[in-house]
């Protein structure tokens, strides 16, 4: 997908999203606390990749919230990761007033690779478009999907149906 839209005004993606059954390509986020995260910090799980315009905003709200809570119920096995070009200060003060423990926010401000190298970087807004990618524990994409118009939120039974034809 090259393009989505935001309220029906389309928007270019750089980069390419990964294809299904590819090895997930690397990224250099930034944790919370400013230390780096690249794939290999996630080597041997299920990893689910949420990637969001900014936290602070309804839809991504809601979102990181649904995932939270669906993590209860999913193995100890998947790790959830929510990326954003949000600042690590605003995740943090975000996870803590919205009560996230299950979700580690991850910033892509910096350098965004995983944008570029998900495909996902909106080149108008340098924001990240809604998607939801799921790494198998061999690092290869099992699932990916970008959202075509931001406003909307993911297929939440889709994405958990591909993260237990995993476990």
């Amino acid at each position: 997908m090259d393009t989505i839209t935001f309220k029906g005004i389309p928007l270019h993606l750089e980069g390419r999203q990964p294809a299904q059954g590819a090895k997930a390509p690397d990224f250099d986020l930034l944790a919370n606390d400013l230390s780096p995260r690249t794939l290999k910090n996630y080597h041997g799980s299920i990893l689910v990749l949420l990637s969001v315009p900014s936290l602070d905003t309804p839809v991504c709200d809601t979102e990181v919230r649904r995932f939270n809570r669906e993590a209860a119920n999913l193995s100890d096995k998947v790790r959830i990761v929510a990326a954003s070009c949000d600042l690590p200060f605003a995740q943090a003060r975000w996870c803590g007033s919205a009560g996230i423990s299950a979700v580690e926010t991850l910033s892509d401000h910096r350098e965004t690779s995983f944008g570029r190298n998900y495909g996902v970087l909106i080149k108008e807004l340098r924001l990240l478009a809604r998607a939801v990618f799921v790494v198998a524990r061999d690092g290869t994409v099992a699932y990916g999907r970008i959202v075509p118009e931001m406003t909307h939120e993911p297929d939440y039974d889709e994405v958990l149906a591909a993260i237990q034809k995993l476990v």
